[in-house]
Formats: C-alpha cells, structure tokens, sequence
C-alpha cells in the first residue's frame, strides 16, 4: 500500500516507513515515539490525512480517541507510570512537528524530567464572559 501524500507519519501508517506499532484499527494507528519524551511513549494517529485536529470531521476524531483510554490503560500497565500526560499539539506555534494529527500518550513518574511552562494568570473584569460569549457564537455559527 503507497501512501498518496509525503507526511511522514502516511508513511509509517502505508508501511513505507518502519515503526513499532502497538494497536491499530480501521480508523487510529498507534506506535512507539522514535523521540520519546519518557521511555513507554506512544503516539496516536488518524490513519487518514489532517495537519491539524480542527479540520477532522467529528466521527473521525471519535473514531481515532476511542483507542485512547485502552492505550493510556496499556501504557500505565507496561511502564508502571504513576500518571499519563496526553497532549495534542494542534499547528506550529503550539509545538506541532509533524503536520499530521496525533496525541502524545506519556508515561509519568514523580521527579522525572518532562516539564510544562504553565503561565497562568487571570483575566480582567469582564474579558472571561466576553471570550465566552464569542467562542459559544463561533461553536452556534
């Protein structure tokens, strides 16, 4: 099976590609991350073609993240992590290296070396309803 485009992640899904594949079903693909963050991570794919999570259609995505919990399940049992980071990093900006859907499944442990920088702060009088009310308007649109 040929992939029909040059991702690499079409690739490893058509077989072109070598990977360690740990699950697969008609519509998700998930293998062992040749960069891991943590020993046991794993990536989740669509097998079909989206650079980003916002252009899957609804039933796909549901398709593809009903392999999830089994996975991060398997990951839990084989590494024996005490938590599971799953993390989606959705264009480039956001950390997105391969322009193919996928979710990182990551084994966690105390003191290990995985970090987020999380910024949080909070909003000012009156910009958390307004935000609100424009992304409730877009998901209506």
């Amino acid at each position: 099976m040929s992939s029909q485009c040059d991702c690499v992640f079409c690739k490893i899904v058509a077989g072109e590609i070598p990977s360690a594949c740990v699950y697969q079903d008609e519509s998700a693909y998930a293998f062992m991350d040749i960069g891991p963050v943590a020993d046991g991570h794993v990536l989740l794919i669509p097998k079909a073609h989206y650079d980003t999570i916002d252009q899957m259609p609804a039933s796909d995505a549901a398709a593809v993240l009903a392999a999830l919990p089994k996975l991060v399940t398997a990951v839990k049992q084989a590494t024996g992590c005490e938590g599971v980071n799953v993390l989606q990093n959705n264009g480039h900006v956001a950390g997105q290296v391969v322009s193919h859907v996928h979710f990182h499944i990551i084994p966690r442990v105390t003191g290990d070396r995985f970090a987020f920088n999380w910024p949080a702060e909070t909003y000012p009088d009156g910009v958390l309803n307004e935000l609100a009310d424009k992304i409730t308007r877009a998901i209506t649109d």
